[in-house]
């Protein structure tokens, strides 16, 4: 059975489609299904190690991208897409898959386009509340659909639809508090704050936290995931900022985490900050309290509709970035970390929102379509 995988161009979209490419490939050893090929087709192959590392074959696929602001690359971006289109075709018809799973987004649309033309069932999944603009096209020819909020369920046909949530990895779900200790230097009987702003960092959280991190590292340690184009700028100011606390050893700043260490973070958190795309599912899967502060930029403002869709379950505080002063997150902080109540009540409210099977049972579904096709 041969499937091919559509989207990427950023972490939120590459890291559910491994989830699920794991998944198929556990069903497979089950099922006894023989020679089960995966690819992946975008316009980039985002993180080329780990597909290497899953035996993920990556083709590349042109695909412009629709921005929202005046740029040169608009001009262009069209024939890119159209000369997407044509490889798609020639791809598809070269390898002849049995399914296609898309995430959407632009990287998706050449692919799809040329699935609808010649033929090849399709599954989309949708991560956010209001969908994107290619998924919402898709929903018209595609077999099924996968969303991850209810919120979602309006914009696509229902017969067709089915809420399943996010896939996560698994590998990033888990760990041991021996183990976060000995990853991360952690002190015993400290609270654990876990930072991050998505697969490329936050300079906005980033110069947020620097601002407090002082104070946090008086009563908390703090995990710090700055992405890789940060990690000198926070160093520097991290060494004058820390240059006379006594606490400089609470602060662990790191430019990515890998799977090992994410999970652990996780595990040792007693409150996380972070964006609102797709890490929300697990976090919510790790059952801790959380402050999202929505990417204000974001297509359909879709981090804040995550954000507060989320937040009603009572699982998490929003903090949108035009009003996040210092000042502001810290007192949240504060308030948040002396409430032991409230943050087990937060805790259990993440757990019941959780759905760590959706990559399992998206699978399940594309080894179905597979198998009729």
């Amino acid at each position: 059975m041969r499937i091919i995988f559509a989207g990427g161009g950023s972490g939120g979209h590459f890291y559910p489609l491994i989830a699920v490419e794991r998944a198929l490939r556990d069903i497979a050893i089950e099922e006894k299904i023989p020679d089960l090929d995966i690819i992946y087709a975008a316009d980039d192959p985002y993180d080329p190690n780990l597909l290497r590392e899953d035996g993920v074959r990556f083709l590349k696929i042109p695909a412009g991208k629709i921005r929202r602001y005046f740029s040169i690359r608009n001009l262009f971006d069209p024939f890119k897409t159209f000369f997407g289109v044509i490889k798609a075709s020639w791809i598809l018809y070269l390898n002849l898959p049995d399914v296609i799973f898309a995430k959407g987004g632009y990287a998706s649309f050449p692919l799809l386009f040329a699935a609808r033309l010649l033929g090849i069932p399709v599954i989309i999944h949708e991560t956010d509340s209001i969908p994107g603009k290619v998924n919402r096209w898709a929903a018209k020819f595609a077999k099924r659909i996968a969303i991850s909020y209810p919120e979602s369920m309006k914009y696509f046909p229902k017969d067709k639809t089915a809420l399943t949530g996010n896939p996560i990895r698994k590998e990033v779900i888990g760990g041991t508090m021996e183990r976060a200790k000995e990853l991360f230097e952690l002190e015993d009987g400290i609270p654990v704050i876990f930072v991050f702003g998505g697969s490329q960092g936050s300079i906005k959280i980033n110069e947020s936290i620097l601002d407090i991190l002082k104070e946090l590292l008086e009563f908390s340690q703090v995990i710090h995931q700055t992405g890789v184009g940060n990690i000198n700028t926070v160093k520097k100011r991290m060494s004058i900022t820390l240059e006379t606390s006594k606490f400089a050893s609470r602060y662990h700043p790191f430019t990515f985490l890998d799977e090992e260490k994410y999970k652990n973070a996780y595990k040792a958190s007693t409150l996380i900050i972070a964006r609102s795309g797709g890490s929300i599912f697990e976090i919510s899967a790790m059952g801790v309290p959380s402050i999202l502060i929505p990417l204000p930029l974001s297509a359909q403002d879709h981090q804040r509709e995550n954000a507060y869709s989320y937040a009603r379950t009572g699982a998490a505080e929003v903090i949108e970035e035009v009003n996040m002063t210092p000042h502001i997150l810290l007192r949240e902080i504060k308030l948040l970390m002396a409430d032991k109540l409230r943050l087990s009540k937060m805790s259990d409210a993440a757990k019941f929102f959780a759905k760590p099977d959706a990559a399992q049972r998206i699978a399940l579904e594309i080894i179905r379509l597979g198998l009729e096709h």
